[in-house]
């Protein structure tokens, strides 16, 4: 029997990546030459989102002709799966990679297998994601949800991409089905120099793969790239910013299911590539 890892430390050079398996294989803190790039808190780091991302409306799904009922964690929908609030095993770890798995079980309804990879280097990180079934194919998304710092302790963090389109958002802030050109946040600064929250919490689609370029002047240069072409940007808070690749919009699983069968899994890889400034 696999046994359960408190934390799992990762090592390349002066990056440092700590996974918090128990607390749903969120990476708990990301450290580049000393510098935390994370919000910090048992809410944040970055968690994976599975088996659904995003809003699934009104916690409901269908498979065929059956319907399934989500918990409603942010009434009235169910928000981000249910793998941010499992404890995952570990599947193997060494100096600058890592595993962990959990078996789906209530209240998903379908069995299966959820892995999660990291594999660090001095330069980049790269993230791994796969929903295997048990039986029955089922639908599923699978992404994550990163909460990067807005502030690094100079300037605010600036972010660049180039999206073919948004997907409108509606009042229940799930995408209305209609493609609109991308809207640029309306974040400014106080008169005292304050960060002041975006307006972004939207779903872009890039079809050449996700490519999102954050920058904190004179410091960081990340970008977040996924072979993938939906992301979900958020910077509606002072703290932080989002970038959230993910392989489906938000309500994928009523809009653009993704069997996970017998035969194919739903796998996705995200990876982080960093230039000191």
């Amino acid at each position: 029997m696999s046994r359960v890892v408190k934390n799992a430390r990762l090592t390349a050079g002066d990056v440092e990546l700590t996974v918090d398996p128990v607390n749903g294989c969120r990476i708990s803190s990301l450290r580049i030459g000393g510098t935390e790039l994370l919000r910090q808190g048992e809410r944040y780091g970055c968690f994976p989102m599975v088996p659904w991302c995003g809003r699934t409306e009104n916690g409901l799904f269908r498979n065929g002709g059956e319907l399934h009922q989500m918990p409603l964690n942010s009434p009235p929908h169910a928000i981000h799966g249910t793998g941010r609030d499992t404890i995952w095993k570990p599947a193997r770890q060494g100096e600058a990679e890592a595993a962990f798995f959990y078996d789906l079980a209530d209240p998903w309804p379908y069995e299966g297998r959820v892995t999660q990879s990291f594999e660090l280097t001095e330069e980049s990180l790269t993230l791994s994601l796969g929903i295997e079934t048990y039986g029955d194919s089922f639908p599923a998304q699978a992404g994550w949800h990163p909460w990067f710092l807005r502030n690094l302790g100079a300037q605010d963090v600036r972010i660049a991409f180039d999206a073919a389109w948004q997907e409108e958002r509606g009042d229940n802030h799930l995408p209305t089905g209609r493609r609109i050109d991308p809207s640029p946040s309306s974040q400014l600064l106080s008169s005292e120099g304050d960060p002041v929250p975006g307006t972004w919490d939207d779903c872009f689609g890039m079809p050449e793969g996700v490519d999102v370029r954050l920058t904190w002047p004179e410091q960081l240069e990340l970008t977040v790239k996924s072979r993938d072409e939906w992301v979900v940007i958020y910077d509606e808070q002072a703290e932080a910013v989002c970038v959230e690749p993910q392989s489906g919009p938000p309500n994928g699983l009523n809009t653009a299911p993704r069997l996970v069968t017998p035969i194919e899994p739903l796998e996705i890889t995200t990876t982080w590539s960093w230039v000191r400034l």
